[in-house]
């Protein structure tokens, strides 16, 4: 079973229009509700593998339900530690060249009492996971090192994934990961630096290999992503295809490939599942997850290589 940490969720609320002209009148063409957050957008991915998964984390009081239902419907049970108010709402505005517009909410603050209780709930929760997903973002009134609380009341036998950035993915490595996966952007903010060729990549993975992580992935967007483990290096380049939206698919990504590492599987085979993922997601428009079909007709057709 793969137990994914859902800390920040959120109402995607995801508009597609002509053209976004700012300070003008915009006419929607389509609009489509989600109710996401990133480590539950993994869990679904999990489940559209026809995998076990089960979602934990913090929801509020007003319109929680709401997600507790998305998941019934996905198949994916859930506990929550819950909250007074509501989910906050992101706004995401998609004009006819695929170009995304993120206005993002703060949500609720979280107590320290409440904090306290979803550690002990995932340190009792994994004891029966085969692998723990903590990403996304943190809401109000939580420190970054809270990344580090969680993963360290996790069961020794669980595999262990991060999906974040900055002071949270440091956080999180100083208790020791088996994958981590930021994109280039968040690689670059959290070490600071810029990389501008595939060798500076990979100098930037083995730093974080340094730091804590066993396995580095590197989404590059439509390029594909790199991963390593410090003894072999794969580069994987993504398909062609229309692209939709691009919200979710780093969490497609994260679903593939902590499957993956539940199975055991080599490197290359754990890059290979997260690019097809992580492709399929984009294809599809106001949707969080990918399709089983879409996932194995890309996977089928793309290929790894070592550098």
């Amino acid at each position: 079973m793969i137990l994914t940490v859902c800390l920040n969720p959120c109402t995607d609320v995801t508009i597609e229009v002509d053209s976004l002209n700012v300070g003008k009148i915009n006419h929607v063409k389509n609009k489509t509700l989600s109710f996401t957050g990133a480590a539950l957008n993994v869990a679904i991915g999990v489940a559209r593998l026809r995998a076990q998964s089960y979602a934990t984390g913090f929801m509020y009081n007003e319109n929680g339900s709401l997600f507790e239902q998305a998941l019934d419907r996905e198949g994916v049970p859930s506990v929550f530690v819950w909250n007074k108010g509501r989910v906050r709402e992101n706004y995401k505005f998609i004009d006819n060249k695929s170009m995304l517009t993120e206005v993002n909410d703060v949500g609720e603050c979280i107590s320290e009492h409440k904090q306290a209780q979803l550690v002990d709930m995932v340190g009792s929760l994994s004891k029966t996971a085969n692998v723990l997903v903590i990403s996304g973002s943190l809401p109000q009134g939580v420190e970054s090192s809270y990344y580090a609380k969680l993963f360290g009341v996790v069961s020794p036998t669980t595999l262990k994934i991060a999906d974040t950035e900055g002071d949270k993915l440091l956080a999180a490595l100083s208790t020791g990961l088996d994958l981590v996966k930021p994109n280039k952007d968040e690689l670059q903010n959290t070490l600071r630096r810029e990389f501008k060729t595939r060798d500076d990549l990979l100098k930037g993975c083995y730093a974080l290999l340094d730091k804590g992580a066993k396995r580095v992935m590197v989404s590059l967007g439509k390029r594909g992503a790199l991963i390593t483990d410090g003894s072999k290096n794969y580069y994987c380049k993504s398909i062609n295809v229309a692209i939709n939206s691009t919200v979710g698919a780093g969490d497609g990504m994260v679903a593939a490939a902590a499957l993956m590492l539940e199975q055991g599987a080599p490197l290359d085979e754990i890059l290979r599942a997260g690019v097809a993922a992580g492709t399929a997601t984009v294809t599809t428009f106001g949707q969080i997850s990918f399709t089983k079909e879409k996932y194995d007709e890309i996977y089928a057709n793309i290929v790894v290589e070592e550098v």
